[in-house]
């Protein structure tokens, strides 16, 4: 059976800028909130254009004793400066940026997933501790 995971690109975020980039806390309190922020590009800029842009990241919980994970944000990103003037001459333009307040129980891994519309599918982790 052919898996989902494998189509999943991954890399060091400090030289690829299709990497979701996962910040938040090292350790938490257990059952206490606190923010998870994902930006793709953090240090080389990623495009925010009509015709070169993420269109949604999603981020998920996977406690290490659990089977299952769980998911946390799912962010679509539908505004690329798109107008009846043109291409990147729209009014708005949405920043591939997203900040979610959880709690967790357990210790765990934390997953953003993203989708450059030109270059994939985009995955990285971060281990959380429970203090």
């Amino acid at each position: 059976m052919n898996r989902l995971g494998p189509l999943f690109q991954i890399d060091d975020w400090k030289k690829e800028k299709h990497v979701p980039v996962i910040d938040c806390p090292d350790k938490v309190d257990a059952g206490k909130p606190f923010v998870i922020n994902v930006t793709i590009g953090k240090e080389i800029p990623h495009p925010n254009t009509c015709e070169h842009h993420i269109k949604w990241v999603q981020v998920f919980y996977k406690p290490d004793d659990d089977k299952f994970s769980y998911q946390i944000a799912h962010c679509d990103f539908a505004a690329h400066g798109e107008s009846v003037a043109g291409p990147d001459k729209g009014p708005v333009v949405t920043d591939h940026t997203v900040s979610v307040a959880v709690s967790v129980n357990s210790k765990g891994r934390v997953y953003a997933l993203s989708l450059c519309n030109i270059h994939g599918l985009w995955e990285s982790g971060k281990d959380l501790q429970i203090i």
